[in-house]
């Protein structure tokens, strides 16, 4: 990437949209190039067999490939003007091999020769043997059927790149101009496109070949006070998706009170954007929330949030062992916990579950970074602590013999890893509207959206924020409110759950950039729920005394 390209980049975070870090070792191409056809998937397999069969040789017991091509786009916009259009590719090779009973790993960029390949296999096995003089005890592997040659490709109705970048630019620039006629003084206008060809093999027999495809749209206004100068924004209400450009569709969502939520399939950008103008400029005149405690009623978009930081970090077997703890701490929720069988992690209204299959998804893929048929589990289960989520190697820690299939790394050059699935809260099964959640409301909060957060080393106490906040008064919306921020301790939080919408309200969100380990790699992960309740959490006055 060159400076130029860089600094772009650097004003997405400027502007105050968060947005993922190009994979390692990316080149900046041109939007054609994100079109032409990667490997055909027979060379991909002599490379692959090349790599194993040199890794056996030089006596490693196991070993796994993966070749990867990662494709990127960036559609930067500001108010009128395009600020940049940035596209990258990358492609290499990993190899990954146990010798001597432990890890070790090597990669090179760019191979596609199998000679190449073979020399970083063999590197890989020297790496494991150095390792193994300083481990303690050996690698358990939990056992692994090879599926042979297979195929997964996200169910993807139209490819963003194929997009004309001209119908991209007009449709952030339409909306950037509908904010600004509607009482924005600025907006920021971001479109992300990822595609992801990776290819893995591994000795137990697994040749699979995947095409997955992420899309996030995101954008950022504000509203000045003449008067004072005072400023509020809005961030935009949708949510990266595993889709392609078909998510960029109208598909008009149920509103409340004129507030614009998020969509299952579609997401209206124009609408959103419109409304969001509004609702910034009707922040600067909100009034000051009281302190207290309140009844609060979470919306998906805000609650996924909430669900990642104190549901799905601190349930990854890692953090919980104590392995990973210089990257954002351990976890509360330790092995004793599990054990009891009885540890309440919320109220009996609260499902959690682990899938990397939900269709739509972020994290959805056929096979995992170690080949494991991706599927679904149970984290929480009538608010009783009953799993993690666990790899190949850590499984036998919890007493079972088949990993969870949710190993993953963020590029061909970085070695995989645990990483957290896509993490969330079932529907409740009696139907419920969160208008009628709302009316049984004496005193509450409706939130939208999320905002600025902050949790503890263990995952445990901590502080959200959102995009809108509404007060509830007598089971009725008694008008906007600003400066709100709840505090809980997480097992606090989720015992205080009493209501959840049913499916008919069921929406994801997600992230693209969940940053984990060291040296950190970042994933792509969905959160979903319906509209939930939460009684007498403490909410505080975050405004700023001068």
């Amino acid at each position: 990437m060159n400076r130029r390209d860089f600094n772009q980049l650097l004003s997405m975070g400027a502007a105050g949209i968060l947005m993922p870090a190009l994979p390692a070792f990316s080149r900046t191409v041109d939007a054609e190039a994100l079109l032409e056809p990667g490997l055909d998937v027979s060379v991909k397999k002599r490379l692959a067999d090349a790599a194993l069969n040199a890794a056996k040789s030089k006596g490693a017991t196991y070993a796994d490939v993966r070749i990867g091509r990662y494709l990127n786009q960036f559609v930067l916009t500001r108010e009128n003007k395009v600020q940049g259009i940035i596209n990258s590719e990358s492609f290499g090779v990993g190899v990954r091999v146990i010798a001597n009973g432990c890890w070790g790993f090597a990669a090179v960029g760019d191979a596609r020769d199998e000679a190449v390949v073979a020399k970083a296999a063999e590197k890989a096995v020297a790496i494991a043997k150095a390792n193994a003089r300083l481990q303690a005890e050996p690698v358990q592997l939990a056992p692994q059927k090879g599926f042979g040659e297979v195929s997964w490709k996200a169910p993807v109705k139209r490819n963003a790149f194929e997009v004309p970048i001209k119908e991209k630019v007009d449709l952030l620039l339409s909306c950037n101009a509908a904010a600004m006629q509607n009482g924005a003084n600025f907006v920021n206008n971001v479109l992300f496109q990822v595609n992801e060809q990776k290819y893995f093999a591994s000795t137990d027999g697994t040749y699979a070949d995947q095409d997955i495809h992420r899309i996030g749209p995101s954008f950022t206004v504000t509203a000045v006070d003449p008067q004072n100068g005072r400023f509020a924004t809005r961030n935009s209400l949708s949510a990266p998706m595993g889709m392609g450009y078909e998510y960029l569709q109208t598909n008009p969502a149920d509103k409340l009170t004129g507030v614009t939520t998020r969509y299952n399939k579609g997401y209206d950008m124009l609408e959103d954007i419109t409304a969001a103008a509004k609702q910034a400029k009707e922040k600067l005149s909100a009034k000051s929330v009281e302190a207290g405690k309140y009844d609060l009623v979470l919306d998906p978009s805000h609650l996924w949030l909430t669900i990642h930081e104190s549901v799905g970090h601190p349930l990854e077997l890692d953090r919980v062992l104590g392995y990973e703890a210089n990257y954002a701490g351990t976890s509360f929720a330790t092995l004793d916990k599990l054990k009891s069988g009885n540890f309440q992690y919320g109220s009996k209204q609260v499902n959690l579950v682990a899938d990397k299959t939900q269709v739509g998804s972020l994290g959805a893929v056929g096979w995992d970074d170690e080949g494991v048929n991706t599927k679904r589990w149970d984290l929480v289960r009538n608010g009783i602590l009953v799993n993690y989520q666990a790899i190949r190697d850590q499984v036998h820690i919890l007493g079972e013999k088949e990993s969870h299939g949710c190993c993953y790394a963020d590029s061909w050059g970085t070695v995989q890893f645990q990483r957290m699935p896509n993490v969330s809260l079932e529907a409740g099964k009696t139907p419920l509207s969160v208008q009628d959640m709302i009316k049984d409301v004496q005193k509450g909060i409706y939130i939208i959206g999320d905002g600025s957060f902050s949790i503890d080393q263990q995952r445990y106490n901590f502080q959200f924020g959102g995009q809108l906040f509404y007060e509830i008064k007598d089971g009725q919306i008694a008008g906007m409110l600003k400066d709100v921020a709840y505090q809980a301790n997480t097992r606090e939080f989720w015992n205080s759950c009493v209501a959840v919408c049913d499916e008919r309200d069921y929406r994801l969100g997600g992230a693209f950039n969940d940053g984990k380990g060291q040296p950190a790699q970042s994933s792509a992960v969905s959160h979903g729920s319906a509209t939930a309740r939460f009684n007498g959490v403490n909410v505080i006055n975050t405004a700023r005394k001068i």
